[in-house]
């Protein structure tokens, strides 16, 4: 059998010098969306990740902490590790620049670039930033400081961050020897930076201004790889962090067996603030050594906040742990990969995250199946009946449908456009969704008519199949809902090539589960929003845990007031007035931003259809088996607004042992019927 084609992608290796927050794992994510789906399309993938555990930030970090860098990093990695593991990362390899193979490769890497005269030894004067590990030129500062004569005296670095000034002796590297090389390699290579803007602002800002040497070692330190013949020396940290993409896959060590297999690499994804380097200085570097450059180097935008980049100081830092542990791990991936555009920055604000859970994820997929495992509970004995196409007049469209999201999702995966891929998919939620009211399945369950009971059949197939579609699509993004989905609809796990994936190859007989449960809970809007901005606040945890219950009882205050929970007793002149009619339930939907409200469309007689408002979503979690119901309503109540929709009138409810359930009539009773 012939081996499969490779695949080989990487994140960047995190600076260990603080906490990662939810924008740095982005970028982990993401990378693990894209092995997961070339997986599936049937690639052999090398995935790696890790820590670049040197310089002098590290080497103050540790002394202010009172301990050696290596302990410092040892924690700090483990902690990564950990959270990887918690985000469900499926990387082949974790690599430590403090690993012994690695630093011994790289001092080789180091002394074949001097042997062929690409590094020199000369003296360094000039502005270092050490947050950045960056060296500046005056002209590259963001900001300068001058005494009262004019003379340069200190500055910014364009992140912002603080510049010293350095002199001392330091071997460089001829970055000026390829300028001219890099430029054509571009041009013959249009698609090897993405988005193609980053190519731009390399070409323009940084190689036709002037591309300088580099100075690639310090004498000011000694937390890093010491330089192999002139050990004073460690190599410049941009060196030996970037070395880790190939050092990781055996390049300079005795084994060099999964090097020959993956290199060059298909994907390095790099946040935009590091483009410069992974695209200037890395192709250089591995040009001078006669290695072949990656593909595609990916520079993704920032996940920002309302008031700019995630801070500390700002005190608007919200880290992955906090939201997995609240509202589980798909969700956090389903944001992340949705909110961030190709190339572009996005906006995290906890409005937005607790939309896209309700929204998206329990209404619209979530919905989806607790509907479509019911109904086939309700209207087959539990059986998924066999495929037939073209039975109702709505089945070869939504087919049609399926194949095309399938097609164009893998074109989007392929790219790296996972937003867009994402957008793709509910595409098929959507028209699955529309499937149903099309077909109206709870009409033709009470028909006698034998054709429409073979259409019912074909209406629980097709959504069954669309489903398990789904499941499959989202494999790479979700890791635990598609598996919670195929049990539901009687399936087992499995991996199925995404060429693969189509219409009709549910096994005869499949049972769903008796009873479905949500996939995804829906949220109490308000009070999730005012917990996720509890978790951003500067105040400490008991200032926070305070607002936090207060918010919460503020909540439930105004959903009290909403439902009119109060119970009274009345005399009987007032129920006198109490008018009483029969109504048809038409569409059932939730209230968006209201857990427990339900809003109803309703058939009482009038002209038009009436709109009522009940808080009974907690016990209706598949709110559609109302649908075709007739019940009972207060039919003269005043109209009145709850969060912002129009309520006219109430449901008669019965509530036992703690469950509310509406009361049901007869269907033989006419719409808009008076009860005396």
């Amino acid at each position: 059998m012939a081996d499969k084609p490779t695949y080989y992608i990487t994140t960047p290796i995190y600076y260990p010098s603080g906490k990662l927050h939810i924008g740095n794992s982005y970028t982990t994510i993401a990378c693990d969306a894209e092995a997961r789906f070339q997986r599936l399309e049937g690639k052999d993938v090398f995935f790696l990740t890790g820590t670049d555990e040197h310089g002098l930030k590290i080497e103050q970090k540790a002394e202010a902490l009172n301990t050696t860098p290596k302990a410092y990093v040892d924690g700090m990695a483990d902690g990564i590790k950990k959270l990887w593991k918690l985000l469900d990362i499926s990387n082949t390899k974790f690599i430590r620049t403090t690993d012994d193979y690695h630093e011994k490769a790289v001092q080789e890497i180091f002394q074949k670039l001097e042997d062929s005269g690409d590094i020199y030894l000369g003296e360094y004067e000039g502005w270092y930033s050490v947050s950045d590990e960056e060296y500046f030129t005056e002209t590259q500062l963001a900001e300068v400081y001058r005494d009262e004569n004019g003379k340069v005296i200190g500055g910014k670095a364009p992140s912002g961050h603080e510049v010293q000034k350095v002199k001392e002796e330091s071997y460089f590297f001829k970055m000026s020897k390829y300028a001219d090389w890099l430029l054509q390699y571009y041009k013959e290579h249009p698609d090897f930076i993405q988005p193609a803007t980053r190519m731009n602002e390399m070409i323009n800002n940084f190689i036709k201004p002037g591309l300088e040497d580099l100075a690639v070692s310090r004498t000011t330190f000694n937390w890093g790889v010491k330089v192999k013949n002139n050990p004073k020396h460690v190599v410049y940290v941009w060196i030996d962090a970037l070395s880790n993409y190939i050092t990781a896959l055996g390049y300079g060590s005795a084994d060099q067996s999964n090097f020959d297999k993956y290199w060059p690499a298909d994907v390095h994804m790099v946040g935009k603030e590091i483009v410069r380097f992974h695209t200037i200085y890395w192709p250089i570097m591995l040009h001078a050594l006669g290695l072949q450059l990656p593909k595609h180097v990916v520079g993704h935008g920032w996940l920002l906040m309302k008031d700019g980049k995630m801070s500390k100081s700002k005190g608007n830092v919200i880290y992955p742990e906090t939201l997995v542990k609240r509202y589980g791990l798909d969700a956090l991936r389903y944001y992340l990969l949705k909110a961030m555009p190709y190339g572009n920055d996005g906006v995290f604000t906890p409005e937005d995250f607790v939309d896209k859970i309700n929204y998206d994820l329990a209404n619209d997929l979530g919905n989806l199946l607790n509907r479509t495992v019911a109904m086939i509970n309700k209207y087959e004995g539990g059986v998924i009946p066999t495929f037939k196409s073209g039975v109702t007049a709505f089945d070869e469209n939504l087919e049609s449908t399926a194949a095309t999201v399938i097609a164009n999702y893998r074109e989007l995966m392929n790219s790296l456009h996972f937003s867009d891929a994402l957008s793709e998919i509910w595409k098929l939620v959507s028209r699955s969704n529309k499937y149903i009211d099309e077909t109206q399945p709870w009409v033709l369950a009470k028909s006698d008519d034998a054709s429409d009971q073979v259409k019912l059949g074909s209406v629980m197939n097709h959504l069954a199949e669309s489903l398990r579609l789904l499941a499959h699509l989202l494999q790479p993004i979700l890791t635990q809902a598609p598996t919670k989905i195929l049990d539901q609809l009687g399936l087992a796990a499995q991996t199925v090539n995404l060429a693969d994936l189509k219409f009709g190859t549910i096994p005869a007989g499949t049972k769903v589960v008796a009873k479905g449960t949500p996939i995804f809970p829906r949220l109490d809007a308000k009070e999730e929003v005012e917990f996720i901005k509890a978790q951003m606040t500067k105040t400490d945890k008991k200032k926070g845990r305070a607002a936090m219950e207060e918010a919460k009882k503020a909540v439930q205050t105004e959903n009290e007031a909403e439902l009119n929970l109060t119970k009274k007793p009345i005399r009987i002149e007032a129920f006198d007035k109490v008018e009483l009619k029969v109504a048809e339930i038409k569409s059932v939907d939730h209230v968006q931003g209201a857990d427990k409200l339900l809003k109803f469309k309703l058939d009482a007689g009038d002209k038009g259809d009436r709109q009522i408002l009940s808080g009974i979503a907690e016990y209706y979690p598949d709110p559609s088996v109302l649908v075709g119901k007739k019940v009972l309503i207060v039919a003269n109540l005043k109209p009145r607004k709850m969060r912002g929709e129009l309520s006219q009138g109430m449901l008669l409810s019965a509530e036992h042992d703690g469950h509310i359930q509406v009361v049901e009539v007869p269907t033989s009773l006419v719409n808009g019927s008076g009860v005396e």
